[in-house]
């Protein structure tokens, strides 16, 4: 599993799609051609008042990931170090096995180049030590990007914290 986890916080995410945007022009990606994906749905009503609802969508590093392994070239790399699954370009033939397998749907074929493009966590950004592209263009700071856990170590100190403040709070 990858050591790194993207996460939309649903009450920041105002559907802009500035993420999709930012990963777009980061990539140089072809028209129609979508990384991360922000889904929305809504407006619905919730509590009386309209609301859109949002999830973000980017490749998930998968533990095993099946594209890694349907591909007959070796051109999709799951990265022993962190679990980035990544594709080598100069290997890639763009026989599109890894698009068949991804049970997510992730991979896409750039018809420019011939060959396959899929999320990577913007690598080249993370090895500088920058956020990925979507999360650093996300307008309401929606997106975050972290280790799995880290997100959870967080919520709990915050709410231990809330609880030494006010015992009555239980």
């Amino acid at each position: 599993m990858s050591q790194y986890l993207i996460k939309l916080d649903p009450q920041r995410c105002i559907s802009c799609k500035a993420c999709e945007v930012q990963c777009q022009t980061k990539n140089q990606l072809p028209a129609g051609a979508k990384l991360g994906v922000l889904i929305s749905a809504g407006p619905l009503m919730a509590s009386g008042k309209p609301q859109v609802v949002s999830a973000f969508m980017p490749c998930f590093h998968c533990e095993e990931p099946w594209c890694v392994a349907a591909c007959p070239n070796g051109a999709m790399i799951k990265r022993e170090e962190d679990g980035l699954v990544y594709v080598d370009k100069d290997l890639c033939v763009g026989c599109r096995a890894c698009i068949q397998a991804c049970p997510w749907n992730v991979p896409h074929f750039d018809e420019t180049t011939g060959k396959v493009i899929k999320c990577d966590y913007c690598r080249d950004r993370i090895e500088a030590g920058q956020l990925p592209a979507c999360v650093a263009g996300c307008t309401t700071h929606a997106l975050s990007f972290s280790k799995p856990n880290e997100n959870v170590r967080k919520a709990r100190a915050v709410y231990a914290i809330s609880l030494l403040a006010n015992p009555q709070a239980k």
